[in-house]
């Protein structure tokens, strides 16, 4: 993939090679964090839901570009547990990337080196096109512009048959929206007024003024969704 920013070595990174270890054979949680790579419950306790997901609806082969990577977690635990797959995580914080770079030095040969990506600026997209885009936990953390954004990039990215990936909380116009949610929604527009739960319908009418058309509603623990979109 070229075009993105790629992380520049660093200590951590320049010792991958004597650290590499086998890759994980199942999603259970590392039993030691990696050094210099930070960790999230959240990520260990959803990662396996996930990983169902995408078993299910990702090609055997391919490229997958990871949006807003965090710790990593699940960028190490997911190119593990599909081989097949190139995993490209990316992040646009300096910390993130460290972290990313720390799990990788631990991680399968199929995780490429985090690269900086800062989703509502046009040219940090990859220049090469991918098999499928995956953004996890981040559309309702961000200002609606991202989430519009986000649906450009990966429109642009995905060739006609790729896949886009979303999951998180979200809010649906025929269902009630789960007083867990509604308290986790209050309390993010509490840290900032523009983030906040997407509704499903919004999304996809954006999404579908992208051509990425809505082909799955999945429902997951935690009253969280998959949303899977199909780039047309």
């Amino acid at each position: 993939m070229a075009g993105s920013e790629q992380l520049a070595p660093s200590a951590i990174a320049a010792t991958c090679a004597a650290r590499y270890v086998r890759p994980m054979q199942t999603m259970d949680p590392p039993c030691d964090t990696p050094d210099g790579a930070r960790s999230s419950p959240a990520a260990a306790r959803n990662a396996l839901a996930i990983l169902e997901v995408l078993k299910a609806v990702l090609p055997p082969r391919g490229e997958v570009l990871e949006i807003a990577s965090g710790t990593g977690q699940h960028a190490a635990a997911f190119a593990a547990a599909l081989p097949g797959l190139i995993w490209h995580p990316t992040d646009v914080s300096d910390e993130a990337l460290d972290s990313i770079a720390a799990w990788r030095c631990t991680g399968p040969p199929n995780l490429a080196a985090p690269a900086r990506l800062d989703v509502t600026d046009p040219a940090a997209w990859p220049v090469s096109p991918v098999d499928a885009v995956v953004a996890i936990n981040l559309v309702h953390i961000s200002p609606w512009r991202t989430t519009m954004a986000l649906l450009q990039g990966a429109a642009c990215s995905l060739p006609r048959g790729g896949l886009m990936l979303l999951y998180g909380p979200f809010r649906e116009a025929d269902r009630p929206l789960a007083e867990s949610n509604a308290a986790f929604d209050a309390s993010l527009k509490a840290r900032d007024p523009e983030w906040g739960l997407r509704s499903v319908e919004a999304v996809a009418a954006e999404a579908a003024g992208q051509g990425l058309a809505l082909t799955l509603r999945k429902s997951m623990p935690a009253n969280n969704l998959s949303l899977l979109f199909r780039r047309r």
